[in-house]
């Protein structure tokens, strides 16, 4: 199955950052209506999930999933198990949480500053967002996600 791009309208927001931790390419607007949604969706390519019962009744069968839980670690699994969606190890955290562009490595020197003084000095490897430019590295949020997704039954290859 093709790597997937999904648009997730504004009841999603959470599953949304799961689904980018996963490395899925995720719009979300928080305030978007349905027709925006929709035209948006259509014109970048973008699977639809949507919990919005009158909008699902007005989407074409193939082009969204209706979430039906409202925990967004079930939603997440809902997604990965109708869809087929494969957790990399090396495709997680690829993407930025925040605004959904591609996480960049980059040179530890050119983040001292930028994060606290404590991981700077414990962490080798950092991931930028060349877009809005927040920071990442590995650290216990990271090892929390990934027991996370274990224990919710999510196979990380």
């Amino acid at each position: 199955m093709r790597d997937l791009r999904f648009a997730a309208d504004a009841m999603l927001g959470k599953l949304a950052k799961w689904l980018r931790i996963a490395g899925y390419d995720t719009a979300y607007w928080k305030d978007i209506d349905d027709a925006s949604l929709v035209r948006l969706a259509r014109a970048e390519d973008r699977f639809i999930l949507t919990r919005d019962t009158a909008l699902a009744r007005r989407l074409v069968s193939g082009t969204f999933l209706f979430i039906k839980d409202d925990t967004p670690i079930k939603q997440f699994m809902q997604a990965a198990n109708e869809l087929g969606l494969d957790v990399y190890g090396k495709k997680i955290f690829s993407v930025c949480t925040l605004c959904n562009a591609p996480l960049e490595e980059t040179d530890r020197e050119s983040v001292k500053g930028l994060v606290p003084e404590y991981t700077f000095a414990v962490n080798e490897l950092f991931k930028r967002c060349g877009s809005c430019g927040r920071v990442y590295w590995h650290g216990t949020h990271r090892e929390r996600v990934l027991k996370r997704l274990k224990d919710s039954g999510i196979v990380v290859r």
